[in-house]
This record gives C-alpha cells, structure tokens and sequence, in this order.
C-alpha cells in the first residue's frame, strides 16, 4: 500500500515537472531526488565498515550474551538503520526475530538519533536553537521506550524478552538524559565528537570502498563492496522521490486549517517540520532555527522516533525486511506523537523556560 502511495507522488510530480512545474510538486520530486547525493555522502561509507563494526562488536556482544542473556543483536540497534545497524544486528544476532527487532526498530530510532540526529542537528541547527533543540531530545528519549515495546510486541516478541533486550538500552537513556538535565554543554561535546568519529569512518569507509572497486587493492581487511552500499541508498533515494510530493501535498492541505495552527501553538514552519521530518530530517534541522519555541522543541521531540518514517527507513526496510514495515512505521509515529504530546504538556505547565537550560 506505501508503495502504491509513493508511486502516485512519483507520478504526480513527474506529470507536474512535465507541465513546467505549474503546481510545485516537479520542484519536489526534484528535491527528492537532489537528496540522494548527501544521502550516500554520509552512508556509503559507513556501510562499507559494517563487517569492520561486526567483527569488532562480536567479542563483547557474545560475552554479554553468556553473561544476561542478552542476544548480541540488540548492539546493532546503536546504529543507524541505514547506516549499518540492520546489517550488524542481522549479523551478530542469535535469534532472527531480535535480529529484525534491534536492527528495524531499534536502529531507526534510538539508533538514528544517538548517531546521526543529535549531533548533526547540533551542528545544523545554529546556536540560538540548540537549547530548544536539546530539549525536545529529552522529551523524544523519554518517551522512546513506547516505540521500543509497541515494535517490540508488533515484531512478535513477548513482554519479557522485549524488557531483558532492552534493560541495558534503557540504562544507557537514563544516563544520557541525567547528562542532558544536569551538564548539556558536556553532552554537547559529547555528541560532536560522535559527529566527528562517523564523519571520519565514513570518508575512511568510502575512501577504502572506492579503491577496492577501482583497483581491487583492499586497504582494510573487513570491507564490504561499495556496490552493495550504493545499491541501499539507491532504493531510498527511490523512495525519497516519491515521498516530498505527498508530503507537499498533505502540507497544503493543513494550511488551510488555521485553527490547527492556533491550538497547537506551532508557527506554520513548525507545522511542515512535522511532516517534512517523517520523509527527511535534514530539511528540519535547517528549519529549526526559523521556528518559535514551542515548535523547535516539539518538532525535535517527534524527530526521535519519527524521522524518516515514510523516506530513508521506509525505502530501507522495503528492502531489507519488507514483513516489518508495518511494525516499523507504527512504533515510529506512535513514539513521535507520544513525544509531541508530552512535550506540550509539560511546556503547557512550565511556561517560558531559562534560556541557559534545558529545565
């Protein structure tokens, strides 16, 4: 059926580009497609280390296995889906089904933000922003676990497996949410330092890719083929192509409800971020600093959970696993909406917040 639907925009927007981009959807079906380059920019070589990641994490992974009992898969769910965490978790798991659940479910939220949203919207957002920013987080982490057990029982896990995979994954949240109340400048640091770590493996991982494919030369022992990286992003560019028209069209539609737009208190960028963010993260993260308060913190909330669901994670899971799309793109917006709702309680209760800090 999400297939059908990002056909339709496909359509639509070539129809459009045809006619000289009467409507606008041309303009973003093009948008769509322009995205595939940064897309593979950060990803390809990332993937390309996967077997790298594996072999390293193998050891501990298995230890802990021995140890708790806890399946070496879920490792892989630190990872962005895209960005080699559905392959480790497939790779390293004991049993398939935890597999699929830490590599889908787990990596394209708790995955995807620890290692590509945090510290990429730290450095996009702009300094003004980044407190308000910081704050969504927050309110997306805690309510993170409703995407991680709602996955959980949808990928067909039972209560207690979900609870013993996932112990040592909500002790981590814990610490890094008393980081982020108590010293956010030091989880700040913290996180550009994992932008930096993933900005300088993905440029070894491409660099290492490339060579091996030109000249058949290995420069590190554990690389995958740069073809089978290119073939991922390509089948979520696909998507992506399809996915901003809809988007487009569903934004222009909630325009027109002005009294959405007063009840929420979100400014109209905040309202597009909200959409705009379930294709591609990116785009918002560069919107962020455009936004009231209000909208900043509640958009980066719902990116948590929600980023991506219907762009690069659709395409992805389409691929890989196309029997956890459904699980997938529920956990996704129900954990989003969760965030957003508690966001605007709390922010409801509070009033303006200090400027210098998170609460």
């Amino acid at each position: 059926m999400i297939g059908y639907i990002m056909a339709v925009g496909v359509v639509i927007g070539g129809l459009d580009k045809l006619l000289g981009n009467r409507w606008g959807y041309g303009k973003k079906l093009e948008e769509g497609f322009l995205l595939l380059g940064p897309t593979a920019l950060s990803m390809v070589g990332i993937i390309c280390l996967v077997p790298l990641f594996s072999y390293v994490l193998r050891v501990p992974s298995n230890m802990l296995y021995q140890l708790a009992g806890v399946d070496p898969g879920i490792f892989g769910g630190l990872f962005a889906i895209d960005m080699g965490g559905y392959q480790i978790s497939a790779e390293l798991a004991k049993n398939a089904q935890i597999g699929v659940y830490a590599g889908i479910i787990m990596s394209s939220t708790l995955g995807c933000t620890i290692l590509f949203t945090i510290p990429v919207g730290l450095g996009m957002a702009g300094e003004e922003a980044n407190m308000g920013f910081l704050r969504g987080m927050v309110f997306g982490l805690i309510t993170l676990p409703v995407a991680l057990v709602l996955g959980g029982f949808l990928c067909g896990l039972n209560f207690e497996q979900i609870l013993k995979q996932n112990i040592g994954i909500f002790i981590f949240l814990g610490i890094v949410l008393f980081g982020l109340l108590k010293c956010p400048g030091k989880i700040e640091k913290g996180f550009f330092a994992i932008a930096g770590f993933m900005k300088i493996a993905g440029t070894v991982g491409l660099v290492a890719g490339t060579v091996y494919y030109l000249c058949g030369i290995k420069l590190l022992p554990l690389t995958a083929p740069i073809e089978e990286a290119m073939e991922v992003v390509a089948s979520i560019g696909i998507t992506m192509i399809g996915s901003l028209p809809v988007v487009e069209f569903i934004r222009r539609r909630l325009e027109k409800l002005e009294r959405l737009s007063t009840w929420s208190g979100l400014d109209a960028t905040g309202m597009a971020g909200l959409l705009v963010g379930t294709v591609s993260v990116i785009p918002v993260l560069v919107m962020l600093k455009d936004m009231n308060e209000r909208s900043r913190v509640i958009n980066a909330a719902f990116l948590v959970c929600a980023a991506s669901t219907f762009g690069a994670h659709l395409g992805f899971t389409m691929r890989v696993e196309p029997a956890a799309v459904n699980p997938m793109i529920v956990a996704k917006i129900a954990g989003g909406i969760s965030a957003v709702i508690l966001a605007a309680m709390v922010m409801k209760r509070k009033g303006a917040y200090h400027e210098k800090r998170i609460f």
